[in-house]
């Protein structure tokens, strides 16, 4: 599928006024999504908002981002971010003191570790902390890693850091054979690489809009698969985690013998962030009219061809040119060489400064230079990073 560029130059000006390969930390706002909003504050300035047509969008999300991930909208909760998604499964897990969690902590962002670490403390669950693979998701080891007291694995979809995709198939077939729990960190991949939640037999997945959804801080989506969420007990419970009936009012009370939702929506709580949703529900609609698998296509391309152009001026790229684990995220330097965001590294720190100078937007990320893209990025994006890198390249050598 050829790209609509004309498209895409609209939505994305923030593209083509910069090089913009930051998406793993926060996505460009396509112009849609930033009109929808507008409308929407409109209409709460004017004291015309429409609470029933707030709901509405609420809905949309919920199919929208079913359609993305091959769900049911019923499957899908309203949250907050990618971390109290996680912590939403960790507390409804009913955990004992002598079940075991698997993950590899060293390959996670923080928020997919420590809900466990403080299930350890709490209740003395064991935490099965398998260590990672030269920057890969230790798939084979987590398979092997499961017991009779297995409950949960909990892996990212794309590494925290350095940014490789998991071959998480396996490991869904795995969990599916044995019955544990298969728990996803969705928010580095959806919207960017195709995912099917049931073809990778996962049982609850958490994103945040703000990066790959290319919508706002403050608001995500749960996946929980719904044979999983009726087995589950929401930690905390609202109204709106209530089955009333599709005709009841958000307000309404029920008898003192309720009924929780029949799926992911017993975990919804309260009001939702509205604003978020406009947003979300326009990205989608735009990342949907596109396909996942155009955009996963474009994208990869565009890491590969990256990927091996450092390669050939030299530098260090995290796992090479190509390969399974190329996603849309490339990463120069060595891995573990500096904090959250910095670098030891005194000619990567050097390279990062010369492509911030010149409007290449990009992260450092435990020592590495992440840059990451999305489907509004382009060959010319490619092509003027490598040159830049090639005249730093030059004029270090020459000094």
């Amino acid at each position: 599928m050829t790209l609509d560029t004309a498209l895409l130059d609209a939505e994305f000006p923030g593209a083509r006024e910069q090089t913009y390969f930051n998406c793993a930390a926060r996505g460009l706002v396509p112009q849609s999504a930033r009109r929808a909003v507008d409308t929407m504050l409109d209409s709460l300035s004017e004291g015309s908002g429409d609470k029933a047509a707030m709901f509405d969008s609420i809905d949309d999300v919920r199919s929208g981002f079913a359609r993305m991930i091959n769900a049911a909208p019923d499957e899908i909760a309203m949250i907050k971010n990618v971390s109290e998604g996680l912590n939403i499964i960790a507390a409804a897990l009913d955990l004992q003191s002598d079940d075991n969690v698997i993950l590899c902590p060293e390959l996670e962002h923080p928020n997919n570790v420590y809900p466990w670490l403080h299930l350890r403390e709490r209740l003395g669950v064991e935490i099965r902390a398998i260590e990672g693979q030269d920057g890969h998701m230790p798939i084979s080891e987590m398979i092997d890693a499961m017991d009779d007291r297995t409950r949960c694995v909990s892996v990212a979809s794309v590494s925290f850091s350095p940014g490789f995709r998991s071959d998480i198939a396996p490991l869904g077939q795995a969990c599916r054979d044995r019955g544990v729990f298969h728990l996803v960190d969705a928010v580095q991949s959806v919207g960017i690489l195709e995912t099917d939640v049931e073809a990778l037999q996962i049982d609850a997945l958490s994103v945040s809009t703000q990066k790959g959804l290319l919508g706002l801080y403050g608001m995500g989506m749960l996946y929980c698969r719904r044979g999983w969420a009726q087995r589950l007990t929401p930690a905390y419970l609202a109204r709106l985690g209530v089955d009333l009936g599709d005709e009841a009012h958000e307000a309404d009370l029920g008898s003192d013998n309720y009924r929780l939702m029949p799926d992911a929506r017993r975990f919804d709580l309260g009001n939702h962030n509205y604003v978020g949703a406009i947003a979300a529900d326009a990205a989608l609609k735009l990342l949907n009219g596109i396909g996942t698998a155009a955009i996963e296509a474009h994208v990869t391309a565009l890491a590969e061809k990256l990927a091996s152009g450092f390669i050939d001026l030299g530098l260090p790229v995290a796992g090479g040119a190509s390969g399974a684990h190329i996603g849309s995220i490339v990463c120069v330097g060595r891995h573990g060489a500096g904090g959250h965001d910095t670098t030891d590294d005194t000619e990567i720190a050097e390279l990062s400064a010369h492509l911030t100078e010149n409007g290449v937007q990009h992260s450092i990320r435990r020592g590495l230079i992440r840059l990451s893209l999305h489907v509004y990025n382009t060959e010319e994006d490619v092509e003027r990073t490598l040159a830049l890198a090639a005249d730093w390249r030059s004029a270090r050598r020459a000094a």
